[in-house]
């Protein structure tokens, strides 16, 4: 995170008075953030991720997309987060009341998966974004901490890159964590063949 304005706004006020800075921002607990800008690392995960998961869903003929830019606005309307990796269920977008006009997801049918790449921001990201997604029943959600950014009550002692994929199970996340070659298992994509060192030969 590179700042935080201090002045306590509603999501409205967030979309009406985004900076156009070219910068990304989100919202948390009523604050704008402004996020780091990504580094190549980071890039190059998130461009790998995403062709594996578009080969995932077109094999099974999902009826999936992953936006460039949109929002997952809290139910509280105080928080709104832009993932890394946001895949939508367009079946659901029509009933979606901030899609058309401001790019932003309110209900959990049009969520089947959430990404986020850890850096700096790495408590955001294994706190308050974890708290969110569970309350709003988004059925899976991985946090990749390929640098091992993450606490020690997070990711293990001695700290290691870890993904760690929380799956929404009786309304509660449980969470299996996965380490070098270990194959990954999401309950969304069963036939993923994937660890978390071929995402790393790929930085």
């Amino acid at each position: 995170m590179v700042q935080t304005l201090t002045k306590s706004v509603s999501f409205e006020e967030f979309i009406q008075s985004y900076p156009e800075t070219g910068s990304r921002y989100e919202l948390h607990n009523g604050e704008i953030v402004e996020m780091n800008p990504p580094v190549g690392d980071h890039e190059e995960i998130i461009g790998f991720l995403l062709e594996e998961i578009v080969t995932e869903y077109k094999k099974l003929k999902l009826p999936y997309f992953i936006p460039k830019t949109a929002l997952i606005k809290t139910p509280n309307s105080l928080s709104a987060y832009a993932p890394d990796l946001l895949l939508l269920n367009r079946n659901n977008l029509p009933n979606e009341p901030l899609w058309k006009k401001e790019s932003t997801i309110t209900q959990a049918a049009s969520v089947p998966l959430v990404i986020e790449i850890v850096s700096s921001n790495w408590q955001t990201d294994y706190t308050q974004k974890t708290n969110d997604y569970e309350s709003m029943g988004i059925p899976e959600y991985w946090i990749v901490d390929y640098g091992a950014f993450g606490g020690k009550r997070f990711i293990g002692n001695p700290k290691q890159p870890t993904i760690s994929i929380y799956s929404l199970v009786d309304d509660e996340y449980i969470v299996n964590q996965f380490r070098g070659n270990d194959l990954i298992i999401s309950p969304l994509f069963p036939e993923l063949k994937l660890t978390l060192s071929q995402i790393l030969q790929n930085i």
